[in-house]
């Protein structure tokens, strides 16, 4: 007869089976896949490539992830993301370019790959997803700090590049579009993240340290694209305190920080005094139809009404995704804006491109995507949510982020890190396991 130590060390599971049992593996393989993610995004398109493969693992190591599938398959946001997935797919049916259209099946396999990970993948816990969020903001920091210090060697030359529409891209190569999205991502989240009463003090002085930088990069380099959506969501920001939550010094101080910080920034840094008026001259030579083959903002605008044209000539179900690069260079045949086949940019707009696209049907599934999650009074009371949601909402009014591999990386690793981890934890609250040691009041 086995002595009843003997009997206990048969069941119970020891070693590397322990860690699986108890959802540890799973979880780490998740964490290990956010942090590559993340530093992916901010330096090595590598570890982007990488850090999917590891998440499909993580959600394959949950040991209790058959009775997972039926709870994950109830999230309303894997749904559009896989509505748009599945449109893909079917402009098979009619694509003329059969080798793109099937690189646009690999390169969007995220949009199904990433909601299954955070949706089935060991939840992480609240101090795990505190640290990848640590990780973003000051990351942004430090590759901004950097870069203004490129920008300080030979500050001459970088403003007649901007008076010429020039952009700075960040020291590690990130486009400028990109990164002063990023940049005005880390600067919200950063904020809310140092008033967490569950961080350290010294962790709190770094993220609000964080915060300072992230916003003087932004004016410093000028990036138009993240200023417009930082001004807009703290143009919102300034109406909540207001109306909805009667905060009324809080709101008219952010009113003021609305009105005075681009009023100082322009009186006080040259490069913001060029990029204003290189904008401004830009507009007005395709408003007098001048040649615009050097200026950005009017080639876009000739874009946009391109993609217009496209866009009514194929209204249900848009020409296809592979097919829409194609279709704008046909319509640009035919109306040039006497632009040199070199410089007939794409859309720029992802709201348009998703027109051109997918038709009316693409557009209403990116919208399910993006503003969907508003509909849940839970998830648009999140304020790392619906901020997400707005600065990606207006960023994407000035071009097809999608389109790009970086900014589409962006948007689908912070829809799951933020929205589909939301919205699982709203629908069954974790209990308390090893594997989450309890905590979960941070950074959700």
């Amino acid at each position: 007869m086995p002595t009843s130590d003997a009997a206990f060390s048969t069941t119970e599971p020891t070693g590397w089976k322990n860690w699986w049992q108890s959802g540890r593996l799973s979880q780490q393989l998740l964490l290990l896949a956010c942090v590559a993610g993340v530093a992916g995004l901010l330096a090595s398109r590598a570890l982007v490539a990488l850090a999917p493969v590891a998440g499909v693992v993580a959600a394959l190591a949950n040991p209790h992830v058959r009775r997972q599938v039926p709870q994950w398959l109830r999230l309303r946001t894997i749904w559009a993301p896989a509505g748009l997935y599945g449109l893909l797919a079917l402009s098979g049916l009619y694509t003329h370019n059969w080798p793109e259209w099937q690189h646009e099946l690999f390169r969007q396999l995220p949009w199904l790959g990433v909601p299954l990970l955070f949706g089935l993948a060991v939840p992480l816990t609240g101090r795990q997803r505190f640290g990848v969020g640590c990780l973003f903001v000051l990351g942004l920091a430090l590759i901004g700090a950097a870069t203004v210090g490129q920008y300080l060697r030979d500050p001459t030359a970088a403003n007649e590049a901007f008076r010429l529409g020039q952009s700075m891209p960040s020291v590690t190569r990130i486009f400028h579009i990109h990164f002063g999205l990023m940049l005005a991502l880390a600067a919200f989240f950063g904020f809310r993240m140092a008033r967490q009463p569950q961080a350290p003090r010294w962790l709190q002085v770094l993220l609000g340290l964080s915060v300072v930088v992230c916003v003087v990069v932004l004016h410093v380099l000028a990036y138009r694209s993240g200023l417009l959506a930082a001004y807009t969501l703290l143009l919102v920001e300034a109406l909540l305190a207001l109306l909805v939550r009667r905060r009324f010094w809080l709101g008219a101080t952010l009113l003021l920080a609305l009105a005075a910080g681009p009023w100082l920034a322009y009186h006080s840094l040259a490069s913001v005094r060029e990029r204003v008026s290189n904008t401004l001259f830009d507009l007005e030579q395709f408003e007098l139809e001048h040649d615009i083959n050097h200026f950005s903002l009017s080639r876009r605008l000739a874009a946009w009404q391109t993609a217009t044209v496209v866009a009514r000539q194929h209204p249900l179900l848009g020409v296809g995704p592979a097919d829409a690069h194609a279709a704008m260079m046909d319509q640009y045949a035919w109306r040039s804006y006497g632009l040199l086949p070199a410089n007939r940019v794409m859309v720029h707009n992802q709201y348009l491109h998703q027109l051109v696209a997918g038709g009316v049907v693409g557009l209403v599934l990116w919208l399910l995507v993006l503003l969907g999650p508003l509909a849940q009074p839970t998830l648009r009371r999140n304020p790392y949510v619906y901020r997400f949601v707005l600065l990606s909402a207006v960023a994407m009014l000035t071009d097809s982020l999608l389109e790009l591999q970086t900014s589409y990386n962006l948007f689908v690793f912070l829809y799951g890190f933020l929205i589909v981890a939301a919205e699982r934890r709203l629908r069954r609250p974790p209990k308390p396991s090893p594997a989450q040691n309890g905590i979960n009041s941070i950074f959700v």
